[in-house]
Order: C-alpha cells, then sequence, then structure tokens
C-alpha cells in the first residue's frame, strides 16, 4: 500500500509558467495562486466577496403576458418561430446578441511579488501538501537553503508567507494589481502593516494589506507612493496578508485589513502549527489507497507517463485527495459558494465571468460534498440560495406568471434572478437541481431540523413554481412550455439552444422535486392536501421516452441532435445525478439511457472536463467499473493542467471537472441511492487491492472500505442514527458481522445482501469468510 505522500504530495522540480500551473491555496474566503519562483516569485490573491458590483441591484422586466402566445405557437408545431418569438419576448439580452450581459464578474485582488537577491539557485522543488494546505518552494541559493512556505490560514483570515534560509538575505516584497482602467489603486502604509486600497468605477472598493513579522533583518517601510516593502540581512521573516471587500458591510476595506492583520498571532511557528492541525483535521476524514506505490517522481512527470499509457493508479488516488482538498479549500468557511473556478482567478475579464452557472456546473462542484464527508462545505451554497429566494419569486411572477421561484442558467452572489443569456436562460430547471442537494443533506445525515427548516420550504417553492407553470397539451398531459435541453439543439430548433415543448430533463427535474417533496412532507407530517397535488402533477407529466436509436430521448419529441456528440448530458440526469432511472427498477429506460451515453461519446461527446467527470459517474452508476476507470484516465490526461487542474478547450481552467472526477471515483466505490448501499459497485479491473476509509451514505452511515483480489474483504460501518442498513456486495452469504463489543445482531441475508436494524452511535465490522 502507498503512504501519504504518493497520494497527498503535487511536487515539481520547476517553478510555474503560468497562473494555472501554479499550486492553489485557500480557506473558503480568502485564495491564493502560488507559481514558485525561485528568485522572483508571484502569488495571486482572490477573496471570495470581490465581485464587480456594476449590476448588483438589476431586476426584471414584467414579461408573464407574452406567454399565453408563445404558448399558443409552440403547440401549433413551429418550434423554430415558437422559439424565436419566445426568446424575443423572454430571452435575455446578452450572449449572441454581441450585448454584454449583466451578470458581474469576478475579480483578482492583486499579487504578492517576491523578489530576492540570488544570484544563482539549484536543487529546486515546489510541492503542495494536500494533508496540510501548505505549499512549499525550496531551493538553494548561493550555497545556502532557501524555503517559503505559503498558506491560506484555517482559523485566520490571512495568507502566511513564511521565509526561512542558512545564510542572510534579502527581499523586496510588492503587493499590485494587474492594470485595470475599471480599477484605480492607491498605496498606504501604518507604520505596521502596509498596502493598497482599490476603487472600481461603479464605486465598489477593496483593500489588500501586508505585515511582516518575527524578522531576524531589518524591516524597511515604502516610500511614499510606493506599493514596496523591503527585508534586509533576515534568515528569518513571515508576511502576513489580508484582504477586506466593501461587499460584506465594510465600509473601511483598509481599516478592517489592519484589524485582521494585527489580530493574528504574531508567532510563525504557531500560525503554521494550528493551521496544518486545522486543515488536517478535515482533510483526513477521508482517505484513499489504490496501490501501486512505491517511487514518488514529480507529479508532471507521472502525469506525463499517465498519458503515455503507463499505470499509476495512486496518481488518480491524488486526483481524489485533490479534489477534496479544493472543495475544502474554496468552499469551507465560506460565505459565496465556488464558482466556475472556485475561488481562484487571475483575469479582469474572466471567461463567463467566473460566475455562478445553475445547469450543471455549480451543482457539479458540490457533487462530492456529503459522499467525501465534506458536507459543511456545502453551507455557502445553501446560504446563497436562500439568499435568492426573494428575487426568485418576483422572477417567477414577473418573467412567467407564476407562484414560487425561478433561478437563472447564470448568476453571481447577489442573490438576483434575472434571464442574461439569449436562448440559455428560457429555462426553468435551475432552482429543482439546486433543491436536490438540500435534499442529499437530509438523506445523509437524516437532520429532521433541517429538513423542516431548509430542505422543505426551498424544495417547496420549487414545487409552487411547477404547480403554476405546467400546462395541458392537447393529450392532457401536463408540460413544461417553454422548455430546453440545457444548451443543446435538435434538427429544426433555434439557435444557439433549442426551444421546446417539455424537454426531458424538465420531466426529470419536476419528478425529482415533487417526489422529495412527497415524501418530506409525509415525514413532517404537513402539507396533505398538496402531497395529494403533487402526486397527481407526477401522473399527468409524460412518461421518459425511447426513440428511433433505441436511446432515452433528450426531448419528449424525437428529434434529431444537430450536435450528436454534444458536452452535456442533461437528458441522464435521472440515472445520475439522480435516481430515477435504475437497474433494478427501470432496466428499460436504464438500457436507453446506456445507448444514449454510447451515442454521445462515439459522436466525440465529453469533450470538456466537466462532461468527462459527468461521464466517469453515469458509468459508475451503470456499474461499469472499467468504462468508469477509462473515462478517468481521460479525464485526468486529456483535461488536467500538470497540477492537476481541470480545464475546458482551449485552455480554461474550471473547476468543476476537479470535483466531478472526486464524485465519480467515491461513486465507483459505494453507492447509497434508493435504500440500499452497494460496496464496490463499480470497482474497475485496475484497482483489484485497495482501501478508503471516511466516506458517508445515505441513511446516516460512516463506512471503511478494504478489498482484496476485486472483493470486498472488510466493511466497517458506524451508524449515526440508528437506520435498518441494506448492505450489498459479493460474497455477502459467507460474511460475518459483529459489533466493536463483540455483538451479532440479527441479520437477514441472502447471496448478496445483508440487512439489519443498527443502533444509534454503534459500529459494524464486517468480514469476509476466511479474513476474520
Amino acid at each position: 500500500m502507498t503512504d501519504e505522500r504518493g497520494n497527498s504530495i503535487l511536487w515539481y522540480r520547476q517553478p510555474a509558467e503560468e497562473w494555472k500551473e501554479g499550486l492553489p491555496i485557500g480557506n473558503g474566503r480568502l485564495a491564493g495562486m502560488v507559481l514558485g519562483g525561485a528568485a522572483e516569485e508571484r502569488v495571486a490573491l482572490n477573496h471570495e466577496w470581490l465581485w464587480r458590483a456594476a449590476h448588483r441591484n438589476r431586476d426584471v422586466e414584467t414579461k408573464h403576458h407574452h406567454l399565453p402566445d408563445i404558448r399558443r405557437r409552440f403547440f401549433e408545431g413551429n418550434m423554430l418561430e415558437a422559439g424565436n418569438f419566445a426568446n424575443e419576448c423572454i430571452g435575455g439580452p446578452g450572449g449572441v446578441s454581441g450585448t454584454k450581459n449583466n451578470v458581474d464578474s469576478y475579480q483578482p485582488a492583486g499579487d504578492l511579488l517576491l523578489s530576492f537577491d540570488l544570484s544563482q539557485s539549484g536543487n529546486y522543488r515546489r510541492e503542495l501538501n494536500l494533508a496540510t494546505g501548505i505549499v512549499t518552494v525550496a531551493c538553494t541559493a548561493d550555497g545556502h537553503r532557501l524555503e517559503r512556505q505559503y498558506l491560506a490560514h484555517a482559523e485566520y483570515p490571512v495568507l502566511v508567507a513564511h521565509v526561512v534560509s542558512e545564510s542572510p538575505h534579502s527581499c523586496c516584497v510588492t503587493l499590485s494589481r494587474i492594470e485595470d482602467p475599471d480599477c484605480s489603486i492607491t498605496p498606504w502604509n501604518d507604520g505596521e502593516s502596509f498596502g493598497f486600497t482599490g476603487a472600481f468605477v461603479e464605486g465598489a472598493q477593496f483593500a489588500v494589506g501586508g505585515r511582516i513579522i518575527g524578522s531576524t533583518g531589518e524591516f524597511l517601510l515604502p516610500a511614499p507612493g510606493s506599493f514596496a516593502v523591503g527585508v534586509r540581512g533576515a534568515t528569518r521573516w513571515t508576511l502576513l496578508l489580508s484582504i477586506a471587500v466593501d461587499a460584506e458591510g465594510r465600509s473601511n476595506p483598509a481599516g478592517v485589513c489592519m484589524d485582521q492583520l494585527s489580530a493574528a498571532p504574531a508567532d510563525a511557528d504557531k500560525l503554521l502549527r494550528s493551521h496544518a492541525e486545522a486543515h488536517r483535521k478535515v482533510y483526513s476524514r477521508v482517505t484513499l489507497d489504490l496501490g501501486s506505490g512505491g517511487s514518488d517522481p514529480p507529479t508532471d512527470e507521472r502525469l506525463c507517463r499517465l498519458r503515455e499509457g503507463e499505470p499509476d493508479e495512486s496518481l488518480l488516488a491524488l486526483y481524489f485527495n485533490f479534489g477534496r482538498y479544493l472543495l475544502q479549500a474554496s468552499s469551507l468557511n465560506a460565505s459565496v459558494p465556488a464558482n466556475l473556478q472556485g475561488k481562484w482567478n487571475e483575469e479582469c475579464k474572466p471567461p463567463w465571468d467566473c460566475d455562478l452557472h445553475c445547469d450543471v456546473n455549480i451543482q457539479m462542484n458540490y457533487w462530492p460534498a456529503e459522499v467525501c464527508n465534506l458536507s459543511d462545505a456545502l453551507e455557502p451554497l445553501f446560504d446563497w440560495m436562500e439568499s435568492c429566494l426573494p428575487h426568485g419569486r418576483r422572477a417567477a411572477r414577473e418573467l412567467y406568471g407564476c407562484d414560487g421561484i425561478w433561478l437563472p442558467i447564470q448568476t453571481d452572489p447577489w442573490g438576483r434572478a434575472t434571464p442574461e443569456s439569449y436562448g440559455w436562460d428560457i429555462w426553468t430547471g435551475a432552482a429543482a437541481w439546486l433543491a436536490q442537494h438540500l435534499w442529499w443533506r437530509y438523506e445523509y445525515g437524516l437532520d429532521e431540523a433541517f429538513l423542516r427548516t431548509r430542505a422543505y420550504p426551498f424544495i417547496k417553492e420549487v414545487a409552487a413554481f411547477y404547480e403554476t407553470y405546467l400546462v395541458s397539451d392537447a393529450q392532457g398531459r401536463l408540460v413544461t412550455v417553454p422548455s430546453q435541453s440545457p444548451e443543446n439543439r435538435f434538427v429544426g430548433g433555434t439557435s444557439p439552444v433549442s426551444l421546446c415543448i417539455a424537454a426531458t430533463m424538465d420531466l426529470e427535474l419536476i419528478h425529482d422535486c415533487l417526489t422529495h417533496a412527497i415524501r418530506a412532507s409525509e415525514m413532517l407530517g404537513v402539507d396533505e392536501e398538496k402531497r395529494q397535488q403533487w402526486q397527481s402533477i407526477l401522473e399527468k407529466i409524460p412518461r421518459l421516452q425511447i426513440g428511433k436509436h433505441a436511446q432515452l430521448q433528450e426531448w419528449l419529441e424525437d428529434y434529431d441532435e444537430t450536435e450528436p456528440g454534444h458536452r452535456h448530458f442533461s437528458h441522464l440526469f435521472a440515472l445520475y445525478p439522480g435516481d430515477q432511472i435504475t437497474l433494478e427498477d427501470t432496466p428499460a429506460l436504464t438500457d436507453a439511457a446506456r445507448v444514449s451515453l454510447e451515442r454521445r461519446l462515439a459522436a466525440e461527446g465529453g469533450h470538456t472536463g466537466w462532461s468527462r467527470a459527468w461521464t466517469v459517474c453515469l458509468w459508475a452508476r451503470l456499474r461499469e467499473g472499467n468504462e468508469s476507470h477509462k473515462h478517468l484516465r481521460a479525464l485526468v490526461t486529456d483535461f488536467a493542467t500538470d497540477t492537476l487542474l481541470d480545464l475546458h478547450p482551449p485552455r480554461i481552467f474550471q473547476i468543476e471537472g476537479n470535483l466531478g472526477g472526486t464524485a465519480g471515483i467515491a461513486e465507483m466505490l459505494l453507492q447509497s441511492h434508493n435504500g440500499i448501499l452497494r460496496i464496490l459497485p463499480a470497482l474497475p479491473d485496475a484497482w483489484p487491492d485497495g482501501r478508503i476509509t471516511g466516506l458517508r451514505a445515505r441513511g446516516g452511515f460512516r463506512i471503511d472500505i478494504e478489498w482484496r483480489k476485486g472483493r470486498a474483504r472488510r466493511i466497517d460501518l458506524h451508524s449515526l442514527k440508528g437506520q435498518e442498513c441494506r448492505l450489498q456486495f459479493d460474497g455477502a452469504d459467507k460474511a460475518s458481522i459483529n459489533t466493536q463489543q463483540g455483538e451479532n445482531p440479527m441479520v437477514q441475508r441472502d447471496a448478496s445482501t445483508l440487512t439489519w436494524q443498527t443502533r444509534c452511535e454503534v459500529s459494524y465490522s464486517v468480514v469476509m469468510e476466511g479474513d476474520t
């Protein structure tokens, strides 16, 4: 088995040549990307609330009076004419129209630049320790060792750069920001701390500040108007960095920076130690060992060998752990959910504004949260969703004349619900898809108070929208009109996205939402009349359709796709992340979903990082471990930088591919939907031996799994809520089960499943025959 270094260390023999090859640090609120230059260092800085605020108070226009005419045209059957009319009436102003949409963009805070007086250097090493959350850059400078450590402190609102050398050195420390005509920066210092204040043309302000502590050399304050300070003749010193933004309700960002810098401990050893302990406590909740350990070459060299076809399952375990690290670094203790790039961005005009994209991206960001024991990382997502409720209600009313809430495909942290991109934004599924995460939180934790106060109220708002948006067609079925399968087109439909009657994903989302609403109302003993109404709706929406190619249709009608290899798998939502389509309960639909997946991949689908990550998850849900593994390798080899950051063509960092890939690996090893805990459901041949600890399963269970020769050898299960457990795995009929106290519970068993009533806070060990 491998040790922690192979599975938790990314390291390199050279600095990064570009930002996306840097090593990320973050504490949810602050983030940095460390490039690791030996003599000239750059750390790109971010704050989760630093967004442009030009459109913070944007509003929706009243459009619902167009809806009857729009629907009439769709029911008349001309999808192109009806779709174009709907886009003109309701669609957003941006996108293909050439007009910038009104979503504000996520902004870089600035750069930390360190310039060391080195004439030559060697023995270079740059590494990120995922277990401690510390980036280390070390080299031999003029015959003496120089080491820097960087971290985003897990407990204090500061970034830390700690420098140690064997001989005295000097360094120029500069805080700067990329040239930006929309943002002016002004330096400041108060004798102890220094930095700059930034102001955007629309009035939003922020500040970046630094403070040197524990220096064994001389500290040189900046000259008037300068953005640089100096350290001279030191062998040890530490820089603390703070970033403050007025979007948090702070009217004096520079003053906030000074206060935060003063409040942080002035003991560098204590800062590093307390951070590493707090970070490791979260990171170590889950461990994964896929074997194939041994030598520890640099990560980029391992990746190169993987691209050449050599096996390196430990590198795939590292990718899994890197995804968990990114979720922890971008969302734990945060107040804004992870955006398209998590919390890392260097551009003033980033791709897609680095926004919150709600037609797969933000949802995929949080796919691994529950199963990978990072449930607390979901809090910023839930807080933001609830902040959207007031304007989401207004949007539902003004755009569609409906009750409940409507949320857009793309937005920002301001809680606004406005259609922004022409064509794309006539879609009603965003709120329903987001609500799935609230239901998952309940399924995994069985917290009735959460269900009553947070999950059910939001789900009920989504249900209220569908109650009033669905309309009867000529066959008496309840359908969504207009509708779309996110971002996709069919022959004869509108461009850039084809609008229609009842895209398959709409039907799946409605089923998902109303099924959860019914179950929640039953458990809470409320809204019996609503429950009956929701059940009636489920009975009247169209069934999922199988098309002429034996595929699951993406639309209610069997249209031909304009782009057969489209990046989205929207109509497969019911297979994953949903659970309406299953091998046991809906075999015909499962076969159709498999055909759809195969056809899309045969047409070169899965051609973005996040799309390939979804492919891994879909094959895992089909329990095709070797297919999942094949696409997991492709995700890592074809859609990652040398520092494993996920890529969207042409070379754009997007974090959801990393996080979706992590969810896919977890899905290969454990599935817990529909009341059964399936152990190693999609184990590939490449992982004959391994161990994973700390995964969470629906029903309030925590699970460790050890396997040998492709079969579970030992399963340790801890019951948090005392629920019945149905455990399915190969060889269940020959397994023994007992508690830590040596008790043997009453168990019902067959060839593949053990069923027993667990007790709250009791651990159970399931051991295969011959392995006791």
